[in-house]
């Protein structure tokens, strides 16, 4: 499929990387917070990039755009991460046009999750596509696409068991703390990041718990009170962090920092600790598994886990994947229609001026010249042909390109807007 490359002179790749083949340390180096990917699609605006999303979450981060190479892509990235171009090539990868097309699908569908079935994914689409859309980066193609990926996602959520259950990494979390904990309801939990994750995880503890000792922290308060006012939960202040972690039995980190935000120094209690890490890049230092006492579990484990359930959704895999064939195969069919469209275009105004030119001819060689009967006559001629002409292009796809050139030839049509 060139349809891309023929519309804007350009392809449509996806370039990223994933929790397939690079580890949570490599997947840090590439992490964007929200000010790092509003400064990539500003530069990628001015370097003449019009079509591009760009998503980062715990387990991925991908870049969805238009260009004459995908090393425009991956230049952007490295640029606005810490990452590096070597870094990137050893575990990336790079999909072009119809495969960059069916990996968004397969991603806004979950399918491509760390946990098989989490559609938290979808949510970070949306918002990456409402971000390049202020900024004038979202074109027909890419709307188009994004509202499908959503369609099939929520097909897939609707007409199959694939998202049974709870499907997320703060899910995961709490079921690693039921099954490795004993009498949980009577620990003291410390929840450190009231972002999207740590909002999860809180809902999550209060309802498979039934645990009354769980704190709150976050640098900003407020966001900390929201929630622990709607499940009369505590709340206390960041500077008060070292001594809360003293005090608790389990940690769970989740502040969306791009540097540790947990040392081994803030650590002083001998009791037995849990900490889970759910933030990407880390936020809890490794050499804080040092300490004896300490159980340090990063969000990669976490995901590993597999249970009857995550089995189960396993059999709904090829029920979605038929959906998603359906939806895909309509956009595909959406894009050829408008590959030809410039030139279906073209062709009506040049029949509409050879009509034109030949009433004006007529009406000024025949006095008793019916102007509006020969409008309404030729109007349908051009009508039939013109229908005849989308019909052959629509169903002779294998042959469209060739179709198109002949057409532009024969009827010399004036250069077509892209």
């Amino acid at each position: 499929m060139e349809v891309h490359q023929l519309i804007t002179g350009k392809h449509f790749y996806t370039i990223g990387l994933s929790y397939k083949k690079a580890d949570a340390e490599i997947r840090g180096h590439f992490s964007l917070d929200e000010n790092g990917k509003y400064s990539l699609l500003k530069q990628a605006k001015a370097e003449g990039i019009h079509g591009i999303l760009v998503t980062s979450t715990c387990n991925r981060t991908e870049i969805y755009g238009f260009a004459q190479h995908p090393f425009q892509l991956i230049k952007l990235l490295c640029e606005h991460t810490h990452g590096t171009v070597e870094e990137f090539e050893k575990v990336a990868y790079v999909y072009k046009n119809k495969q960059a097309i069916s990996h968004m699908f397969k991603v806004g569908t979950g399918l491509d999750s760390q946990i098989l079935g989490d559609f938290e994914i979808i949510s970070q689409l949306k918002i990456a596509f409402v971000r390049s859309k202020k900024l004038g980066l979202v074109d027909a193609f890419l709307e188009r696409l994004v509202n499908a990926v959503i369609q099939a996602s929520k097909r897939i959520k609707n007409e199959t068991e694939i998202s049974s259950g709870a499907t997320s990494v703060s899910f995961a979390s709490v079921q690693y703390i039921l099954k490795n904990i004993e009498d949980i309801a009577s620990k003291n939990i410390l929840l450190f990041g009231t972002g999207k994750i740590g909002r999860n995880t809180c809902e999550n503890l209060v309802k498979h718990t039934r645990n009354n000792h769980i704190t709150l922290i976050n640098r900003t308060k407020d966001k900390a009170e929201k929630i622990a006012g709607k499940f009369d939960l505590s709340v206390k202040d960041y500077a008060d962090l070292q001594a809360e972690i003293r005090n608790a039995d389990i940690l769970i980190v989740a502040t969306g920092a791009q540097n540790p935000t947990i040392s081994k120094e803030l650590i002083y209690s001998k009791k037995k600790l849990l900490i889970l890490d759910l933030s990407i890049p880390k936020n809890v230092s490794d050499d804080v598994s040092d300490l004896e006492n300490v159980e340090l579990i990063h969000l990669d484990h976490l995901s590993q886990m597999t249970d009857e359930t995550l089995e189960k959704r396993k059999q709904f895999i090829p029920q979605a994947k038929e959906i998603i064939t359906e939806v895909e195969g309509d956009f595909n069919k959406w894009l050829e229609t408008r590959k030809f469209a410039p030139t279906i275009k073209a062709l009506k105004k040049k029949l509409r001026s050879m009509k034109d030119d030949e009433i004006d001819f007529q009406r000024r060689k025949n006095l008793d010249f019916d102007d509006q009967h020969a409008e309404v006559v030729s109007n349908r001629i051009i009508q039939k042909i013109m229908k005849h002409v989308a019909n052959h292009l629509k169903e002779d796809s294998e042959s469209t390109n060739e179709s198109l050139e002949l057409i532009q030839k024969v009827f010399q049509l004036e250069q077509i807007e892209k």
